[in-house]
């Protein structure tokens, strides 16, 4: 059976900054099989999956040793990532975004305040690019995200934070591509009746969307360039 891998990351990296990774999995069907091709093939990708600092998704799941593959699946190697009812239905797209563009705080804002007149308190949380990480000078920052895969973990945190807090609306907007220096990277917006409901949403989305979210952070920095395991 022969498993094509989608690749980001460090991974990409390993495999010589090939996309992708065609694999012939000869002795069975499971992902632990995978694995084991993996390690034959591509040594050093092998002993980060056995390390569990890269993990194998299938069909835009986290997968386990016995997961089953079948034919036409999607299967990608994940490194570690760059880390109230009576709501009128929606599009959520708007209020869950992967986009390569700059955004405006100020017309998202407005978007977020104009879900409920019941909204008292608004926190933000606002991420930009700086010019220097772990002791290293940056130049500008590049994002690589795993489409589709990003946009339903973000939705998550989005419909969790609904549910769980106290709140009235979430935003999450996320940027990919290359950034430069003072450019906005990351924006969370929670509205809520109350500002400790808003500040503790707003808090947690940011603290989840590096857990669990599939976007990678290379910084490119005068030695050369960089990923970064985890984001603090």
């Amino acid at each position: 059976m022969m498993v094509t891998l989608k690749l980001f990351g460090m991974t990409k990296m390993l495999a010589g900054n090939q996309g992708s990774l065609s694999l012939n999995v000869a002795n069975g069907l499971l992902v632990k099989d995978l694995v084991g091709a993996i390690e034959v093939s591509h040594p050093a990708i092998g002993e980060l999956i056995y390390k569990k600092k890269v993990l194998v998704s299938v069909n835009q799941d986290i997968a386990h040793e016995d997961t089953i593959l079948s034919d036409g699946d999607e299967v990608a190697l994940l490194p570690p990532f760059a880390g109230g009812s009576g709501r009128a239905p929606i599009d959520d797209s708007q209020f869950v975004r992967v986009q390569r563009e700059d955004f405006s705080v100020d017309a998202e804002i407005d978007r977020v305040r104009g879900r409920s007149t019941r909204i008292g308190g608004i926190s933000i949380f606002l991420g930009t690019a700086r010019d220097r990480s772990r002791g290293r000078d940056v130049d500008s920052i590049t994002f690589e995200h795993y489409e589709g895969m990003a946009q339903k973990k973000l939705r998550e945190i989005r419909e969790r934070a609904l549910k769980e807090f106290d709140i009235l609306e979430l935003l999450i907007v996320h940027r990919y591509g290359e950034i430069t220096i003072g450019e906005n990277i990351v924006l969370i917006i929670a509205g809520a009746e109350h500002r400790a409901d808003a500040f503790t949403a707003c808090r947690w989305a940011i603290d989840e969307l590096k857990q669990i979210t599939p976007i990678w952070k290379l910084e490119h920095t005068p030695e050369g360039e960089v990923w970064v395991e985890e984001h603090p």
